[in-house]
């Protein structure tokens, strides 16, 4: 399974063209409001530039915490939407751990769900779809 991960954001300008991409391919909208990945500033005007994306949690905090099953968990990591079952109550967003998960002005939810539309639009190549790894090790102790 392929996820989305900014790899290379030492290059990012901030031109939010990724965000705009996936507001208009995915969600169907034209508002930055309306993305499953944010970018804002680590400090600078012009550089240190972070994305702000889903991490394809297993088992994924935002499904869990979803009371209609609007957010499902999808195999391998991240989630489905379903945005016809969702009630907006905002539990999703206030469950991730990162902060991923993101209410437009109507509390309807967007969150990244690792498609790779927005890698063709960053101008600079600092986004890519790369295999998700088998097991994740953080502060020394792995989860197989």
């Amino acid at each position: 399974m392929k996820i989305l991960r900014a790899t290379r954001m030492d290059r990012c300008i901030g031109c939010h063209s990724c965000s705009l991409a996936c507001a208009r391919l995915v969600h169907k909208k034209f508002s930055w409001l309306a993305s499953g990945i944010r970018i804002r500033s680590s400090g600078g005007l012009t550089t240190g530039f972070e994305a702000r994306l889903c991490l394809a949690c297993e088992p994924a905090a935002c499904a869990l915490a979803c009371p209609t099953g609007a957010f499902s968990q999808r195999k391998g990591g991240g989630v489905i939407v379903k945005m016809r079952q969702c009630i907006r109550c905002g539990l999703c967003a206030e469950a991730c751990p990162v902060d991923a998960v993101y209410l437009d002005q109507a509390g309807q939810p967007h969150v990244c769900i690792h498609c790779g539309q927005c890698v063709e639009f960053c101008p600079h190549d600092c986004l890519e779809l790369r295999e998700k790894p088998e097991h994740v090790c953080v502060g020394g102790t792995c989860d197989v």
